[in-house]
């Protein structure tokens, strides 16, 4: 996400010359993380619960899957992905926007 904030950091500085305030900024920019984090989520919940039943059918004894722990794993990597967030927004609400218009 830093790196993604670096590269549109004229973006963000346009955005706010036009008159985004600096919430709408943050709200954009920890939406695209969290957007990415909800997408990985998921396609990593579908291929644990595939591998979960594929090893149910290969091994005695293995449950199919213990929901519980798939959804504290789930929360602590949103957390985590929210967290990782933080810091990119914080510096993208603080762009200036004639600095970032200058330097394109």
């Amino acid at each position: 996400m830093a790196y993604v904030v670096s590269q549109r950091t004229s973006e963000i500085g346009v955005r706010m010359a036009l008159g985004a305030t600096s919430r709408e900024v943050f709200r954009l920019v920890l939406g695209d993380g969290l957007r990415l984090t909800a997408v990985g989520l998921v396609i990593g919940v579908a291929g644990s619960i595939a591998a979960g039943r594929w090893l149910k059918s290969l091994l005695y004894g293995v449950g199919s899957g213990d929901w519980l722990t798939t959804a504290a794993t789930a929360s602590m990597l949103l957390a985590v992905a929210m967290l990782a967030c933080l810091l990119p927004a914080r510096r993208a609400m603080r762009v200036d926007p004639m600095a970032a218009l200058r330097a394109e």
